[in-house]
């Protein structure tokens, strides 16, 4: 699987000033793969080393940090040596040793030399002891499930997607590209990103198979709550978890605590789901009532959205046929908008954005999300057809006058101060708002 995080690898490696890097990520996202590949191409050696259930690995590092005998004794426990600059030290499933995340401190200050990479998933790095983590020692990259740019390259579409990528903003995508691209992204919506998922849909186009890797790392989410998480804790991070399809679905979309346990309060539950943020499993979109700089200034806590990481995976949690899809959003009008919408986030975190918020006023106008970009505040309302309207937009719009605003759906490109822009191009919204 080709991924774009790639080419910021090969800058860290050149970089002079390079530290030890870890690579941030929810579970299944494809970090030691990555890593994996990134060695073979970039190296002439790979030491890879995993510390979940290897005792005699954590005993490297109990003797002392000094990262030179820390090299030594791992090239003694490879039954090979390890030259600084080329080897690629791997230090996988790193949050299970807490003093082997405390020795990148220690390679970075007195053995830079070493090129070490480092992958762990986001909640075993977030629960990780106070002075464990090396703060400023490290280069932190967080790697995402594969985004649509990634999936149509799985399909060997490189030559579509180079011309896509050097097309003007003011071009309309002609309609030779247009019923490959929403064919595309029907399986995605379909399959997600998850790259085992892909590789399955790429190798068998079967859809109970990609169903039943699916299922499995849905199982695997839930494994590690109990494996993770305070006793008192799993039920209420079951109930949160399994409630977010539901929760989407509704007319606002706002997550209400009750609707995942009836009678339930913000403070009965609110742990389980910072928790369940901190894994990297859901997304916590807040609401804001003005678009000012810093947008976070202006956030409300206690109204947000919740999304999933991987829209294929909230598929699967919806139960929602890949019938369904395959048929068209009236066969599933409850849900389509919000599957467009946990999309269309998903694509902006991985186009480069920051974490948005969403505006809504008091008489009921909403734009679902309000991201900074290039140092604008700029408004986003996502459509999942091909309707021109979006008057919630032009409410806002009325109200602020920001210098551009956009309009996702599934209509063609339509460049100017209010924007459309196809559900399947969101990856080139950094280019288009630019232009």
């Amino acid at each position: 699987m080709n991924r774009i995080l790639l080419e910021k690898l090969y800058r860290w490696k050149d970089r002079s000033d390079r530290k030890p890097l870890l690579l941030k990520g929810v579970r299944q996202s494809g970090k030691t793969y990555l890593l994996k590949e990134f060695g073979k191409e970039a190296y002439s050696d790979v030491a890879y080393f995993n510390f979940e259930g290897n005792e005699h690995l954590h005993k490297c590092f109990e003797q002392d940090l000094d990262p030179r005998r820390i090299a030594t004794e791992l090239g003694v426990f490879r039954r090979g040596s390890i030259t600084p600059g080329k080897t690629l030290i791997i230090l996988d499933e790193i949050q299970f040793c807490n003093r082997a995340l405390t020795s990148l401190k220690y390679f970075c200050e007195d053995a830079p030399e070493y090129h070490v990479v480092c992958a762990g998933s986001l909640l075993g790095i977030a629960l990780s002891k106070p002075l464990s983590f090396p703060v400023g020692k490290v280069d932190l990259l967080t790697l995402r499930p594969m985004s649509f740019y990634e999936f149509v390259l799985a399909y060997q579409e490189k030559e579509m997607l180079e011309y896509l990528s050097g097309l003007d903003a003011h071009v309309k995508m002609p309609e030779v590209f247009t019923g490959k691209l929403m064919e595309h992204l029907r399986n995605y919506f379909i399959v997600g990103g998850m790259p085992e998922v892909v590789a399955k849909w790429i190798e068998t186009k079967d859809i109970p198979e990609v169903e039943r890797v699916q299922q499995r790392i849905l199982d695997s989410y839930e494994l590690d709550f109990a494996k993770h998480a305070p006793v008192s804790d799993i039920p209420k991070l079951n109930l949160i978890w399994r409630s977010i399809p539901d929760q989407l679905a509704r007319e606002n979309g706002k997550f209400i605590f009750s609707h995942a346990k009836p009678g339930a309060r913000a403070k009965d539950l609110e742990d389980a789901l910072e928790w369940l943020i901190s894994a990297g499993m859901v997304y916590k979109i807040p609401r804001i009532e003005k678009p000012f700089v810093p947008l976070s200034a202006y956030a409300d806590p206690h109204y947000f959205k919740l999304y999933a990481t991987d829209v294929g995976l909230l598929r699967k949690m919806a139960r929602l046929s890949a019938d369904a899809i395959y048929q068209g959003p009236e066969t599933y009008k409850e849900f389509k908008g919000a599957l467009a919408e946990n999309f269309a986030l998903t694509e902006l975190l991985n186009a480069g954005g920051d974490m948005p918020f969403y505006w809504k006023s008091r008489n009921m106008a909403e734009v679902d999300f309000v991201t900074q970009w290039n140092n604008r505040i700029v408004p986003i309302e996502v459509k999942s057809g091909t309707n021109r309207t979006a008057r919630s937009l032009a409410e806002y719009r009325k109200r602020f006058s920001p210098e551009i605003s956009v309009k996702v759906s599934l209509g063609n490109l339509e460049t100017g101060i209010v924007m459309n822009i196809p559900l399947y191009l969101i990856w080139k919204i950094g280019d288009y708002i630019g232009k």
